[in-house]
């Protein structure tokens, strides 16, 4: 795609306020900017009720913003539906139990003027196996990848997923992501909300944190990381619990934890907890290692958490 091209999701300012009896409007989308550029590989995480599922819900057109706009590949999110440029799996709906998978995706791909081949997209999403199987037979996982073989169909362009892998074990999960990598590297563009931190860290190439309505962090999982503002630093010393007393007055440490004649550290200040370890109380076999993502998750979203 050239440099002229329209980005893949364009959001200014965008607000949905949902009413409620009696008491003021609640805002689930409150102000989210947000650019993806076509080929980008986007996760989208925040606790329950951060806005995830409504603000999806929006690029998809499912419903009009209260405030603020959005565009699709350069165009109102419907149109993007209608031209089959944008396609989404989601967790629930859309599937008649009585028709086989097979016959499922046969009917599906009867609606658009133009679609990839069934036996195809079948293969791709791994439903060879269960191809006769009808739809009230498979289980949560299967229903899921169904649902991935059909947003193929019209080859969009822009793939929005809604808990992918929900009610998938964890082989069928590493097979969806396997499959959903060969899609990215065709040169999609999908934007996933997911729960497991895991495939945010594994198959994401920028991650969008909300919370509270809006985009708290922006960024690649590393800078994500930084964000959280501590990172551990674990050393062996003598007389562990002294040095853990210490530590625990010091600024901007988290926590301690004593594991034998080993100190594991949070703090913001890692390598200042390193050179007083170092210098302070003959520490060796000294590892500075940065937060994984769950605790940049936490540290983000738990104001209580945050550090300065």
């Amino acid at each position: 795609m050239n440099d002229t091209s329209p980005p893949a999701v364009e959001a200014r300012g965008l607000v949905k306020s949902f009413a409620r009896r009696g008491q003021p409007p609640v805002r689930a989308v409150d102000g989210v900017d947000l650019r993806i550029a076509a080929g980008e590989i986007v996760a989208l995480l925040g606790p329950n009720g951060a806005g995830k599922t409504t603000l999806s819900d929006m690029l998809l057109g499912l419903t009009e913003p209260s405030a603020g706009s959005v565009e699709i590949l350069g165009v109102p999110p419907r149109e993007a539906v209608r031209s089959g440029r944008v396609s989404a799996v989601l967790q629930t709906g859309g599937l008649l139990r009585d028709l086989t998978v097979r016959e499922t995706v046969q009917v599906i791909a009867g609606l658009f003027p133009s679609h990839a081949d069934v036996d195809d997209v079948i293969a791709r999403t791994g439903l060879g196996p269960i191809a006769r199987r009808k739809v009230s037979k498979c289980s949560g996982g299967e229903q899921q990848r169904l649902r991935f073989a059909l947003a193929l169909l019209p080859e969009p362009d822009l793939l929005v997923l809604d808990e992918p892998t929900a009610g998938m074990d964890v082989t069928a999960r590493r097979d969806f992501w396997a499959a959903m990598r060969a899609e990215a590297a065709a040169g999609r563009t999908i934007l996933f909300a997911t729960h497991y931190l895991a495939e945010a860290d594994q198959f994401a190439q920028r991650i969008v944190m909300m919370d509270g309505g809006r985009v708290i962090a922006d960024g690649t999982t590393a800078a994500i990381r930084q964000r959280a503002a501590r990172r551990t630093v674990s050393a062996k010393v003598a007389h562990p619990d002294l040095v853990a007393a210490a530590l625990r007055s010091t600024a901007g440490v988290v926590d301690v934890v004593v594991d034998g004649d080993h100190l594991r550290v949070r703090a913001a200040d890692s390598d200042g907890v390193a050179r007083t370890l170092l210098a302070d109380h003959g520490a060796t076999d000294l590892l500075i290692a940065d937060a994984d993502l769950e605790e940049a998750f936490i540290a983000l979203t738990t104001p209580d958490e945050v550090l300065a």
